[in-house]
């Protein structure tokens, strides 16, 4: 029996022990009078409490001042407790949902949760990036409304996931997605949205580079297998003969040239990183001019315009590579009787060295592909011009080892402007 129970008889009890002789010697009436009082203030002391309670209960909210009297005390000090432990409880588990979801925003994959009717439930900011969503209007709506892919939608309906689904994202011609599907709790699926563009991106770029170095290395081959088959079993005059030697040598040189070229890129993308040694850029530039002249053998004015006596630091083999294979592609592109400008200056924001030129120009489409290896703007153009295909490319590697940049602008028909751009860092004043 609990203790509000046995109060509650005890007052019973001693009302009517004080009513029994009031009855007795007084008046029945009496007696039964005060009797009826007590009882009638004890219901109206537990009816007051009960009525607190009723409006309390309408909108239980934890607060202090929530007292009884007697034996009330206590009911209200534990119902008080509890809804202060079950606010605490609530509250933990808010936090943890929330980290959950906190976590969830963070990853850098697309997340997206479906019910059993493929209706979205949650999805990341990531998944929102990818997919073109908006978790707070497209909460409760069907997946396949809202990604209207027709790989998407027979993927989904299909229900085989033991394989990702890979297609090019709706919102960008360039942007390639993995998606996974991965059946939880039931009929409930998560799907798993990986960003695959740059991986992509290399493994054509691998394909490529495979096919073009065939392509390049096949053709001289083919010419050196054609005049070593002739000499062999044709009987050739010795100035036929020598004609046939001087066109194998050529075309051996240019095997050679792809070769070396492709162990120098090699070499740099594997080389630790480079020397932080002073180069002498009035010495560099000398030089760049000389190499320059000599392969123009007076078909251009070469002009060198340096207003700055500050030298770099890096490797200075690296950068007479790189500098060298702009200077030479200039010569190169640009027609008799054209200007090659050698350029260095510093200033607040680094030094820039940079190399114009008056040539046959660039069309816009091709510039974002020149550093790729063996991209031509014109195939037949860049081989008469005895380019490997692969200068550009080195020149990208380089110079992104020494924290530097390359900026292209060109216009065809006017000509064409490389700048390789380095940090203050990098700068020495002399």
């Amino acid at each position: 029996m609990s203790v509000q129970v046995v109060r509650a008889l005890l007052a019973a009890f001693f009302s009517a022990l004080i009513a029994l002789p009031v009855g007795y010697f007084v008046a029945v009436w009496a007696g039964w009078t005060l009797f009826c009082t007590g009882l009638g203030l004890q219901l109206a002391f537990h009816f007051r409490n009960f009525a607190r309670l009723e409006r309390w209960s309408r909108n239980p909210i934890v607060d202090p001042s929530l007292e009884g009297e007697g034996a009330w005390d206590g009911v209200f000090g534990r119902l008080y407790q509890h809804e202060k432990d079950l606010r605490g409880q609530i509250a933990a588990r808010d936090q943890e949902i929330a980290l959950l979801i906190a976590a969830g925003q963070a990853l850098t994959d697309g997340v997206v949760l479906l019910d059993g009717d493929n209706q979205i439930l949650f999805c990341n900011t990531t998944a929102e990036s990818q997919l073109g969503l908006v978790v707070q209007t497209d909460r409760g709506q069907p997946v396949v409304n809202l990604v209207r892919h027709p790989e998407f939608v027979d993927y989904l309906l299909l229900g085989d996931f033991s394989r990702p689904l890979t297609l090019r994202s709706e919102r960008g011609e360039d942007r390639v997605l993995s998606i996974y599907i991965i059946p939880y709790a039931g009929k409930r699926r998560l799907m798993q949205i990986k960003d695959v563009t740059q991986s992509d991106r290399l493994d054509r770029m691998r394909r490529d580079f495979v096919a073009n170095v065939s392509h390049e290395l096949r053709t001289p081959l083919t010419v050196l297998a054609g005049f070593l088959e002739t000499l062999q079993e044709i009987d050739v005059d010795r100035e036929e003969r020598t004609r046939y030697l001087e066109l194998m040598a050529e075309q051996s040189r240019r095997m050679q040239s792809i070769v070396q070229d492709l162990l120098t890129l090699s070499s740099i993308e594997s080389a630790p990183p480079p020397a932080n040694d002073v180069v002498d850029m009035a010495s560099l530039i000398d030089k760049l001019r000389r190499d320059a002249e000599a392969l123009s053998a007076g078909r251009h004015q070469i002009v060198v315009e340096a207003d700055s006596k500050a030298d770099l630091r890096g490797s200075e083999p690296e950068l007479v590579s790189a500098f060298g294979n702009l200077v030479s592609n200039a010569v190169r592109y640009t027609p008799p009787g054209g200007t090659i400008r050698i350029i260095w200056h510093t200033g607040a924001q680094g030094g820039e060295f940079a190399v114009e030129d008056t040539g046959i120009g660039i069309d816009a489409k091709h510039v974002p592909r020149l550093t790729e290896r063996f991209y031509r703007v014109d195939r037949g153009r860049s081989r008469d011009a005895g380019g490997t295909g692969l200068g550009l490319a080195i020149v990208k590697h380089t110079l992104n080892r020494h924290q530097a940049q390359l900026d292209i602008k060109s216009t065809p028909g006017v000509g064409s402007r490389f700048s390789a751009r380095f940090a203050t860092r990098r700068v020495v004043d002399v």
